[in-house]
């Protein structure tokens, strides 16, 4: 499937085809964006914000609906093909910047089936980069993890139609009750802060665009 993908997107993936890696001098250990006084994790922000001439908090909001987008999209794929989820542990986890934002692999990966697997990995995973990424760049983890809950949507949109909606319920919170199904996709109930910059259109997502709710 992700091989596919890739080649649709003429390579440009976020995530590495077979998810599986040979580390190298390219790859960075993701626990490296933990590490205190967390100057990777500022420096990858701050280059985001400047890519957009944003504040930081909008970087850190962008930087992590990219990398969020590509950590999440492997299991949403997992749980809609199979029920069989891809596990990257944190210790086995590395990304690279690509053409893609970033690129993510693992050194290994183990396998589970069901939401409660998922639930894991966030947990594991992404929890403590949204709340390093919070507190680095006061912008709310609300925000974060609505840039997750549309990875677990769109992809199962996009690339795998499935009940996206059956699966944020299973999960629950942080990332349930932040999409709001539509006749041709979704919207987010939060914002990515995109529409936030000058001169953009809205995502197609965005909240801004939901159509106000009848008394």
């Amino acid at each position: 499937m992700l091989e596919r993908l890739a080649a649709a997107r003429g390579g440009v993936l976020g995530i590495v085809p077979r998810l599986v890696i040979e580390p190298d001098e390219s790859w960075t250990p993701a626990s490296e964006l933990l590490r205190e006084p967390s100057g990777l994790l500022t420096e990858l922000v701050d280059k985001t914000a400047a890519r957009w001439n944003a504040p930081r908090h909008v970087g850190a909001a962008l930087f992590w609906k990219t990398y969020g987008y590509w950590h999440t999209m492997p299991l949403a794929l997992g749980w809609a093909l199979d029920g069989r989820v891809p596990l990257m542990r944190p210790a086995e986890t590395y990304f690279k910047e690509s053409e893609a934002g970033v690129t993510i692999g693992a050194s290994g990966v183990s396998w589970a089936s069901g939401a409660a697997a998922i639930r894991g990995a966030l947990a594991e995973s992404q929890q403590p980069l949204v709340t390093a990424i919070s507190r680095l760049a006061k912008v709310g983890e609300r925000i974060l993890w609505g840039s997750t809950a549309e990875a677990f949507a769109h992809p199962l949109t996009h690339i795998v139609p499935a009940d996206y909606m059956a699966l944020l319920r299973e999960l629950g919170p942080p990332v349930d009750g932040l999409i709001e199904p539509a006749p041709d996709g979704f919207f987010r109930r939060t914002c990515c802060l995109w529409i936030t910059l000058p001169g953009v259109e809205p995502c197609g997502t965005c909240c801004v665009l939901r159509p106000p709710r009848r008394p």
